[in-house]
């Protein structure tokens, strides 16, 4: 019974992320950077500058840099070190180059969907920001009925999904680098993870931001140094890898260490399903939190917003994506081809720093997953909170913390398929939105891309909660 299940599900990820999701999620990301006047190159370094510059006497929840890195912990996870692996042992090393690509262009679907997740925000009578995809459907769409709609079921999925994406599979990651590096069970990790993740979660928006600040920056930096003393090991290969990367990505063929490159539809499916996993543009989560954000102007905060997917992917993932192909193509021992566990290929490549390597990958597991689920806790209340009401929000955080003790024990094979199918799920409202919003969007960044300290002249709607 439990397998055919499975193999459903395996079926159901493999038609959902068939041709048409990656021509809608690339062909958004890609129609998106002309409609907003090519917004990565011009405005990345504005957006780095704004994400640490305070904006107090603006409405919000929390700063510019609280939201950003709440964004980057849902973001920054396990995708970027396990989720990188497994697109390279299933799609090959050209995964890597689609993985990238789609960063690069995601920059601009991340800022779009941040910038409608602002403008369409409201806030309850307490004083709580509101927002995401579902507000920007159900308010910025003439045809309201059919942005309610939208709205709704980006909503729900949006709920569900936070117990895949966002808890089972980063507690179930943390359990099992624990018990394989600790030799600690993976059921006392579940339950003191679950204990940790109460103690922030049931603080609200404010909580998990003040923890995000302080642990996204030195865990981002904890991991890329260890990337980059082992690029230094492997120097000699980064050209041959990047070469490798390239050809591979369009066309089939083999490398050293058993790479092997299956085609252009496996390297593409595969790296634009974990780029879109890793930084998650398009997907409408991470504007769910800008939307809580000390910002004067929708632009102001869709800048900071659009570079969770800069650091995510086009400097993160690509350096883990190095590290592992170097690392084959260096230690003729290694034979990819055999290996289609992505985390093993990246214990293999930090075991070359001696002795602190395995520390190095614990801990950036550790705090990569452990950071997601709490970034995606937030991501989960706002949803269910517009589905269901603030009623429900206690028991959603109860059964989070349930599924996060009970995730070390749940077959992560299948956690990873569902996850799959719930972001692309939660995915296509989101692009739809952005899409029927384009001319909002670019009429807003029109308005404020060369002034960046105006202050927007539309009130935020107080709604009952």
């Amino acid at each position: 019974m439990l397998e055919t299940i499975s193999n459903a599900i395996y079926a159901i990820d493999d038609v959902i992320w068939g041709w048409w999701l990656i021509i809608l999620l690339f062909g958004t990301h890609i129609f998106l950077t002309f409609r907003t006047g090519f917004i990565q190159w011009k405005s990345i370094s504005k957006g780095i500058k704004l994400s640490v510059t305070k904006d107090p006497d603006a409405e919000g929840e929390v700063s510019n840099f609280g939201a950003l890195t709440t964004a980057l912990a849902a973001t920054i996870g396990t995708g970027n070190i396990v989720g990188v692996g497994t697109a390279i042992a299933l799609g090959g090393p050209g995964a890597v180059l689609w993985c990238w690509l789609s960063g690069v262009f995601g920059i601009a679907t991340k800022y779009s969907e941040s910038l409608i997740a602002v403008k369409y925000r409201v806030k309850t009578k307490d004083g709580r920001m509101q927002g995401g995809a579902m507000y920007a459907l159900s308010r910025g769409l003439k045809w309201q009925p059919l942005g309610k709609i939208l709205g709704m079921i980006f909503a729900v999925f949006a709920g569900f999904a936070s117990f895949g994406i966002g808890c089972a599979t980063q507690v179930n990651a943390i359990a099992n680098i624990v018990e394989e590096n600790v030799g600690v069970p993976g059921w006392i990790v579940g339950i003191v993870i679950a204990v940790l993740t109460a103690i922030v979660i049931f603080g609200g928006i404010k909580s998990i931001a003040n923890v995000c600040e302080k642990l996204v920056p030195f865990m981002a930096i904890f991991y890329v140094l260890g990337c980059l003393i082992i690029l230094g090991i492997n120097h000699d290969f980064i050209i041959p890898a990047i070469k490798t990367i390239c050809t591979l990505a369009f066309t089939p063929g083999a490398a050293a260490g058993g790479l092997v490159g299956t085609g252009i539809m496996a390297a593409m499916r595969f790296g634009i399903a974990r780029g879109l996993f890793s930084n998650e543009s398009g997907m409408g989560s991470a504007p769910i939190a800008a939307a809580a954000a000390q910002t004067r102007n929708p632009v102001r905060q869709a800048l900071v917003s659009s570079t969770g997917t800069f650091w995510d992917t086009v400097v993160v993932c690509l350096m883990s994506g190095l590290v592992i192909v170097t690392t084959v193509m260096k230690n003729p021992s290694i034979n990819a081809d055999e290996i289609s566990d992505g985390g093993v290929l990246t214990t293999l490549a930090f075991q070359q720093i001696p002795y602190l390597g395995p520390v190095i990958l614990t801990l950036g597991i550790i705090c990569f997953a452990y950071s997601t689920v709490l970034g995606w806790a937030y991501y989960g209340e706002r949803a269910v909170e517009y589905f269901a009401g603030r009623k429900v929000l206690i028991g959603y955080r109860i059964l989070y913390v349930v599924v996060a003790a009970i995730a070390p024990i749940v077959a992560l094979d299948v956690v990873w398929a569902l996850a799959d199918i719930l972001n692309a799920l939660m995915a296509v409202p989101n692009l739809i939105a952005v899409l029927l919003l384009s001319n909002v969007i670019a009429k807003e960044t029109k308005k404020y891309i060369n002034d960046l300290d105006a202050w927007s002249d539309e009130p935020v709607p107080v709604i009952d909660d």
